[in-house]
């Protein structure tokens, strides 16, 4: 089965942060994490420097590929520093998430 993940580390949450299911609102220095089981991309987010993960709100996502999954984590990044209670993005930009 294909696999692959992607972390980016010292992403800075907007005014908002982003919304979690098991932390609520997370706000300040983040690190985010995508992995992709070739089926499915879950996106998870913790505060830079500790262990606990916390899942983002509307993860897993469909997605059919590693380039679509990859798409997925950097339009999160995106989404994240934009705030505003960010959940994991939808739509056209991913490259076929459902």
């Amino acid at each position: 089965m294909a696999q692959a993940s992607w972390t980016t580390t010292g992403v800075f949450a907007g005014r908002g942060g982003v919304c979690t299911d098991e932390g609520g609102t997370v706000t300040g220095d983040l690190t985010l994490h995508t992995t992709w089981d070739g089926r499915h991309a879950r996106v998870a987010v913790q505060y830079s420097g500790t262990s606990t993960w916390f899942t983002v709100a509307g993860s897993p996502v469909s997605c059919a590929s590693a380039q679509d999954s990859r798409q997925l984590h950097q339009a999160a990044v995106e989404a994240v520093r934009a705030g505003g209670g960010a959940t994991v993005p939808r739509g056209d930009k991913s490259g076929g998430r459902t």
